[in-house]
């Protein structure tokens, strides 16, 4: 067993209110401005000013401890503010810890954020070479991959461009091109993927999976349930700086989808005021019985009521209720229209309840999104409130089919007759 990544009880504490804006002539302004009582000039229009948090402390990561073999690929998962971010940047060295220690055996790239290790007024060109410097390769090397960086990146016409003219996709492309392309041999990519397109996510998915075939090693965090699981053989669960699981990246994820079903329920939308043709103000998920709930079977009915307010004469208009996955993957979208029915809103009516009795989903166990939506019938969305309340599917036995859920082997459970003709020797159908 080859360890080439080992954190042994690593934590790291921030200071609130602290002053570090990045520069000491800024910092001055700021200071300067603490003593007089007056407020942060650097602070943009609308944002939160916590030097009143003078001398608080926040533990970032705390006794966080796990070990990475070489060629295997982890993925790290968790909500916002979990310490991702804070670990990837501990490990690639760009912070250091409060406390702990951490080994690292090998080269590594990173990319934490857009730009990471780019000089703004360097060409593309110029950049690939820094990095490759950075990342202790001669010239020679660098040039031997040129090519293939700039092709994959696929950003010819621009490669002598100064990188502070490229647009956000570009610079990603660029970057990611560059940390996988320049024979490191751990790779750590942060979030920053969802900047791209969705056919490039994919190219990079594809890339990382080459990497690590090639007996490289590969620390990637994302909210992507989807593209860890296809990509990591090992994940990590980080909540509020602590490991809450390590294992199997089916197991992690499962853990991590059962740890966020607290979250389903009932949903009152706070509004600041209706817009001209309506908006939704609440939504609520009973049980058969009529009670609030967000936990059911796999097959079993419920029932999705939400209130719009419409404050206009709306002659035509459709109600639908999309279902998708905790990775964004759409699922269902259950339409008024598709059942016949459209609605007339009349302004007197204002607040207009809709009422959509399912029987049931034949999902597989998990946590899912619903998204209420109305607009004009064979027109534009009026209102759609996305990701704005869960529900948790479980295995009840309400199924036959239950007894056999593999995960990651689909998305649908249906129960079905299955049947057989012998024609030739013997055959027959055995009960289990």
């Amino acid at each position: 067993m080859n360890i080439v990544i080992s954190v042994e009880n690593l934590s790291k504490e921030y200071r609130l209110g602290q002053i570090g804006t990045g520069t000491l002539t800024n910092d001055l302004k700021v200071w300067w401005a603490r003593k007089r009582g007056k407020p942060n000039p650097m602070l943009k229009i609308g944002q939160a000013d916590h030097g009143n948090r003078y001398g608080e402390t926040i533990w970032a990561l705390k006794g966080v401890s796990f070990t990475v073999e070489q060629g295997e690929t982890l993925g790290i998962i968790g909500p916002n503010g979990a310490g991702k971010s804070t670990l990837l940047k501990i490990l690639s060295r760009v912070t250091a810890p409060t406390s702990g220690r951490v080994k690292v055996k090998g080269r590594i790239a990173s990319l934490l954020e857009v730009g990471t290790g780019f000089h703004p007024d360097l060409t593309g060109r110029e950049n690939i070479y820094l990095n490759g410097a950075i990342l202790g390769m001669t010239r020679q090397e660098v040039r031997r991959k040129l090519d293939e960086i700039v092709a994959f990146a696929e950003i010819e016409k621009f490669i002598d461009t100064p990188v502070k003219r490229y647009s956000s996709g570009m610079y990603v492309r660029l970057a990611f091109a560059v940390a996988a392309h320049l024979d490191p041999e751990i790779l750590v990519v942060d979030e920053v993927l969802a900047v791209g397109d969705a056919e490039f996510q994919k190219k990079c998915l594809g890339k990382m999976g080459d990497v690590a075939k090639g007996g490289r090693t590969v620390l990637f965090v994302s909210h992507n349930m989807g593209a860890i699981n296809q990509l990591c053989s090992k994940a990590i669960l980080l909540g509020n700086g602590f490991v809450k699981t390590i294992g199997k990246t089916q197991n992690v994820i499962n853990d991590y989808l059962q740890r966020k079903e607290s979250e389903v329920g009932e949903k009152h939308l706070i509004i600041d005021s209706v817009k001209n043709s309506g908006r939704i103000t609440s939504i609520r998920i009973e049980d058969q019985n009529g009670n609030p709930s967000a936990d059911f079977g796999i097959g079993e009915n419920f029932t999705v009521k939400f209130m719009v307010c419409v404050p206009v004469h709306i002659y035509k208009m459709v109600a639908g209720l999309e279902i998708s996955s905790l990775d964004g993957q759409k699922l269902i979208n259950l339409r008024s229209d598709s059942q016949g029915i459209v609605f007339e809103i009349s302004p007197q009516s204002n607040n207009f309840l809709f009422i959509l009795r399912i029987p049931g989903l034949p999902l597989y166990p998990g946590v899912y999104l619903m998204e209420p939506w109305y607009g004009e019938y064979l027109g534009k969305r009026i209102d759609q409130i996305s990701n704005s309340i869960k529900i948790a599917i479980h295995a009840k036995g309400l199924l036959q089919s239950e007894r056999m859920i593999q995960p990651g082997r689909g998305v649908f459970l249906l129960d079905c007759e299955w049947s057989y003709e012998s024609r030739e020797g013997q055959f027959r159908a055995i009960d289990i």
